[in-house]
């Protein structure tokens, strides 16, 4: 897997980083649930797109705003994931709307100077 590229998932929790990778990568590695902070470390998986192989990264939800141990080491985990990522997947919740969060994290991606994709999650069952 050296010399791959480094696709890194981020977003706010609960936007379905966890479950987009495991589709991605075609298996169950990483642990999906409906309370926010189950992923707190990165996974890490090699994936083959349209021909093209990877390495994807998936992220714990990123807070901003705690002081609490576990919000700091989620969000140091993500922006580790964002430094070694040669693209970035900016996951939102497409049934919430954007929230505050997205919109500063979105600005803190930016800065990253790195290609950064709008991956809107959660549509595929919204009223038409």
């Amino acid at each position: 897997m050296e010399g791959l590229p480094v696709v890194a998932v981020v977003g706010r929790p609960n936007v379905g980083k966890s479950t987009f990778f495991n589709r991605v990568i075609g298996s169950r590695i990483a642990i999906v649930d409906d309370q926010p902070g189950v992923t707190r470390d990165r996974n890490f998986a090699h994936a083959d797109w349209a021909g093209r192989g990877f390495r994807i990264v998936d992220t714990g939800g990123v807070v901003e705003g705690s002081d609490a141990g576990m919000d700091v080491a989620i969000r140091d985990q993500a922006m580790i994931a964002v430094e070694q990522a040669d693209v970035i997947l900016f996951l939102v919740d497409g049934k919430t709307g954007v929230h505050p969060l997205d919109e500063r994290l979105a600005e803190v991606l930016r800065k990253a100077g790195k290609p950064v994709l709008l991956v809107v999650n959660k549509v595929d069952n919204l009223p038409r």
